[in-house]
């Protein structure tokens, strides 16, 4: 089975979120496959109307993470302990933004999904909450969300995961996007981004991230072409001994398997 390719999102901006008003209107037209599922093993998968995997569920651990992409998108975690506000460009299964909202009580939880459809299958087919006080699902372009200036320097942690039924790349990779991304961010905030290693959109999008963020370093693929890049705003200097004791707190907490998210990060930083 392919796993190699996720969420959807980009060709137009549409209604939504209480600051979208204020937003430029894209000239971009939308275009959407149809969503359709599949079971197996007890996994329910989301597709644009392809073979192509836009995300997982397990239905008895509904706010599990299920791909082992989507975990690694929550590497951030070992940086920032206490969140004020999580967003997520693409909203797949919601199974990033279920778990943010459900591990990080005190944490604004913010979703931007420019299809409709994918919104609604969230809430009937994989346990997607309803909007509360905390969590935000917005129907609206994510190009257009990240050059809302109400937006900048809000953001903790944004997760990126950009995908449409072609598999072909990110849909947003340009240069003016990440700096956008990066400016959304507040000064010690953290950028993650799913990226294609197997396409020549790899190599496009590393340059245009290393352009809007001091330090891109990037997790070992997984799935067969996924590829999870980590950003942030300054040059690190990493503490590789308390990012392991870190580590396991998060292990012991959520079992996620983060001993290898800093496996990854220590071989990616290692001039050698």
């Amino acid at each position: 089975m392919l796993i190699k390719r996720k969420s959807i999102e980009a060709e137009a901006n549409h209604r939504s979120g209480p600051k979208a008003a204020a937003v430029k209107k894209s000239p971009r037209k939308p275009k959407f496959a149809p969503v359709t599922l599949s079971e197996l093993d007890g996994v329910r998968f989301l597709h644009f109307g392809t073979e192509w995997v836009q995300g997982a569920m397990r239905l008895r651990k509904p706010d599990a993470i299920e791909l082992e992409y989507a975990q690694q998108m929550m590497i951030w975690m070992l940086f920032i302990h206490e969140p004020q506000h999580i967003v997520q460009l693409g909203l797949g299964t919601g199974a990033l933004t279920k778990f943010s909202y459900r591990q990080f009580e005190s944490a604004r939880v913010t979703a931007v999904e420019l299809n409709p459809s994918v919104i609604a299958i969230c809430e009937s087919m994989f346990k997607l909450p309803a909007n509360d006080d905390r969590l935000n699902v917005i129907e609206m372009d994510a190009l257009d969300f990240v050059n809302d200036e109400n937006n900048l320097d809000t953001i903790d942690a944004l997760q990126v995961d950009l995908y449409d039924a072609t598999a072909k790349g990110p849909v947003l990779d340009t240069a003016e996007f990440y700096q956008s991304c990066a400016a959304c961010l507040k000064d010690n905030g953290i950028l993650t981004v799913n990226l294609f290693g197997d396409h020549p959109s790899y190599a496009r999008n590393l340059k245009a991230l290393r352009f809007a963020f001091a330090e891109v370093l990037c997790l070992p693929e997984v799935h067969d072409g996924n590829v999870v890049a980590i950003a942030f705003k300054h040059k690190q200097q990493f503490d590789f001994a308390a990012l392991y004791e870190r580590a396991t707190e998060i292990k012991a907490a959520t079992k996620l398997p983060t001993k290898s998210w800093v496996n990854g990060l220590k071989a990616a930083s290692d001039p050698e």
